[in-house]
């Protein structure tokens, strides 16, 4: 049986990184941040219609928070479904091929994203 103790030992899995769950934490305040600035922007708005949402997203200041929370939410994604994928999917050419598939998911989702978001 092997000494799994103190300098010796064995670290496996996805989730010994104190960046990554730094990053997390600071995706998830900024996502919060944004949720709580468009709730009460419905909430005390009266213009209900199309056109009052499309001049809060022609804002540069909201566009640039949009896309900020954007960014920072497919950033909180990659580090989660890599985490998953580190620690339940042992095999290693099934692991890259999900990590590249879900790369290219992501960096598609974001270019949509800021193509709808400047498009307003």
């Amino acid at each position: 049986m092997k000494n799994n103790i103190g300098s010796k030992r064995l670290v496996v899995g996805a989730g010994y990184g104190l960046g990554e769950f730094l990053a997390q934490r600071a995706t998830a305040v900024v996502m919060v941040v944004y949720t709580v600035v468009l709730l009460v922007s419905f909430l005390t708005g009266s213009n209900f219609t199309y056109e009052g949402w499309a001049g809060l997203f022609a804002q540069t200041w909201f566009k640039l928070f949009t896309l900020a929370t954007l960014i920072g939410l497919f950033y909180h994604a990659w580090i989660g479904v890599v985490s998953i994928y580190q620690d339940y999917i042992k095999n290693i050419a099934v692991r890259f091929i999900l990590h590249t598939a879900s790369a290219m998911w992501l960096v598609a989702c974001a270019v949509w994203s800021v193509q709808i978001l400047w498009s307003v």
